[in-house]
């Protein structure tokens, strides 16, 4: 069993809030993780999964049944089934306001899961569990990680060509059964070409108007198709950071998906080599790398990146606590060598630190304030 670096964070919050929230993708492990806490935690628990008719009978009468858990915690998995819960679950938590009454598990974001932040304001705290991260498994499977990308049931397969076949059927899944789940009616046919052309556009800025052409479709509903797969996890947009400067900045997001493993099935690329070969290698390291740093920083920092007209560019930008900016390169080599248009941005933005995150070993000064940073060491960029 691995151990999931939200484990802690899950057990303090169900102390301090009568609510939390465990969302993220299908399949990244929220039901594992939420079943050892059952088996951890002091007190009595009782499991509902929504994705079960017999379960979802228990409820036909919600406020009779759960109201007899007044001193238990009640795990609501799929909760983004039966949205018409949230009212409810706060009802109930004014009555008996104490840490740990409910944990609901959900593949979808707030936003989407109708009325969830508008019922539970002030009495939820929601925690987001990713697919499996580097400081999870260990530096020493990168190159898996990398290739299967952190779905347990990818990562963990006996084979690549095992791992390919469950990602093919988890794309497959996710379009026609996930989506329609969510009230979402899109051909999924069709979202699944989307998602190739984002495969193929990884790591790009965000272009509506070449994507919808190449599809026929209108700007509008390309922008809902992108809605969709962020809100569910599978894709992240990277927003460009506006500085109050005399620049022409580019104002596009940045788009990517998230798990390396799917953006390589979507690619048909199956074994390291052919990765490591492949032109897109450079952006699906950029995307992986990306992905484990926003995965450790700590809470109040933000994330952007940096693009002038003029070629000032930055792959990753963060703010920390204070607003302080550290820039981020981002290289597929063996060496750390940056170009021109880093050091540009470096100056232009008057960041406090730099790292160039390569695909070497060693860490080691480029010149004052900016390293030459290892995947392995990645921890240093959020060390005071």
């Amino acid at each position: 069993m691995i151990e999931r670096r939200l484990y802690n964070k899950i057990q303090a919050s169900l102390k301090a809030y009568p609510v939390v929230g465990m969302i993220g993708s299908r399949q990244a492990g929220k039901t594992t993780l939420a079943k050892m806490l059952r088996d951890t935690i002091k007190k009595k628990s009782i499991y509902l999964d929504l994705e079960l008719p017999s379960d979802q009978d228990k409820l036909f009468e919600p406020e009779i049944y759960l109201g007899q858990f007044a001193d238990s915690l009640v795990i609501i998995d799929e909760i983004q089934r039966l949205p018409s819960l949230f009212p409810l679950l706060r009802a109930l938590v004014d009555q008996r306001r104490v840490g740990g009454r409910f944990l609901i598990l959900g593949s979808a974001s707030p936003d989407l899961i109708r009325h969830a932040s508008e019922s539970l304001a002030g009495r939820i705290i929601y925690h987001e569990l990713t697919p499996l991260n580097l400081e999870e498994i260990g530096y020493d499977e990168l190159n898996r990680l990398w290739l299967r990308g952190g779905y347990p049931l990818s990562y963990l397969a006996k084979s690549n060509d095992a791992s390919f076949t469950w990602r093919d059927s988890f794309i497959k899944t996710y379009l026609e059964m996930d989506i329609p789940q969510l009230g979402i009616h899109v051909p999924s046919a069709q979202l699944r070409r989307f998602w190739t052309m984002l495969a193929h556009s990884h790591a790009q800025l965000w272009n509506a108007n070449r994507i919808a052409g190449s599809m026929g479709l209108s700007a509008p509903t390309i922008r809902r198709y992108l809605d969709i797969l962020e809100d569910t996890f599978i894709v992240r947009q990277l927003q460009p950071y506006h500085a109050n400067l005399k620049k022409r900045l580019i104002k596009s997001p940045k788009v990517y998906i998230r798990d390396s493993g799917l953006l390589h099935s979507l690619m048909r690329i199956r074994t390291l080599k052919d990765l490591q070969d492949h032109p897109s290698a450079g952006s699906s390291w950029e995307g992986l790398v990306i992905e484990q740093a926003l995965g450790i920083l700590p809470e109040g920092w933000q994330a952007f990146f940096y693009r002038t007209n003029a070629g000032a560019e930055i792959d990753l930008l963060l703010l920390d606590d204070a607003n302080k900016p550290i820039a981020i390169e981002i290289k597929y080599s063996a060496g750390a060598r940056v170009s021109r248009g880093f050091w540009n941005a470096f100056e232009d933005l008057s960041c406090t630190r730099g790292f160039v995150i390569y695909a070497g070993e060693e860490f080691y000064p480029i010149t004052k304030n900016v390293y030459a940073l290892p995947l392995k060491d990645m921890e240093m960029i959020v060390r005071r």
